[in-house]
């Protein structure tokens, strides 16, 4: 899991955060005080990896979610504060909190906070790899972008992209139209509904994989499809 809830009253810093975290793969919820963080809180706390919280709130402070949140999770809490006193800092960590950051901080270092955190939870090993290489092409899921073995980019449209993960996710396996049309447009194919049909057509000739014999994406007779380039997956 790498789920993290962020409660600030800073609109800024909220946007700031959560477009920096999502770009390291990082998925954010944001709440704007007391309130929404528990409106949020309540509906993720079993998939949370991590939980950030501003002491300055319009409706309470963090000091009043950090003992909320002790006694209902273990989740890591990280607190933020723009006053340098130190007594704000000791109140926080004996309330339950992992770590301390002062305002102004980086994103930066907000980040490598996060990541020694789940490096001491267990949690961090969970990554899931940023780039995926299979047959001169590469994959990069931040970006969501392809580009060939010469930096040139390989134009996709988003469900492109979207099919294309989805193959890769699930190389060697053999999928029948019914979970691909699921796993891209959210429903089944219809007897007549020849979507898929031009979206993998239209993915085959993005990566020259036209012919009797396709090297990236092969019909399995009265099975599906099955995405057969071996892929070489890494977070570099």
């Amino acid at each position: 899991m790498r789920n993290i809830l962020i409660v600030d009253d800073d609109q800024k810093i909220r946007t700031l955060l959560k477009t920096y975290l999502e770009k390291n793969q990082y998925s954010v919820t944001l709440a704007h005080n007391g309130a929404s963080f528990f409106t949020e809180f309540n509906r993720s706390v079993d998939t949370l990896s991590l939980v950030i919280l501003d002491v300055m709130l319009p409706d309470t402070d963090g000091f009043a979610l950090c003992q909320a949140v002790r006694r209902r999770s273990n989740v890591p809490i990280i607190m933020l504060t723009a006053s340098s006193d130190e007594a704000d800092r000791v109140v926080g960590l004996e309330l339950g909190a992992d770590d301390y950051i002062s305002k102004p901080h980086s994103p930066r270092e907000l980040l490598a906070r996060i990541k020694a955190i789940h490096r001491r939870t267990g949690m961090e090993a969970a990554a899931p790899p940023r780039y995926h290489r299979f047959g001169g092409f590469t994959i990069d899921t931040v970006e969501r972008s392809v580009v060939d073995h010469a930096g040139t980019p390989v134009p996709l449209s988003g469900l492109d992209f979207q099919l294309l993960k989805y193959f890769i996710d699930h190389a060697g396996e053999i999928l029948d139209r019914s979970v691909l049309c699921e796993a891209t447009r959210g429903r089944d194919a219809g007897p007549f509904d020849r979507f898929l049909d031009v979206q993998i057509s239209r993915l085959r000739l993005r990566f020259n994989d036209c012919g009797k014999q396709p090297w990236l994406i092969k019909t399995v007779r009265g099975a599906g499809y099955v995405f057969a380039a071996s892929v070489i997956s890494s977070h570099e």
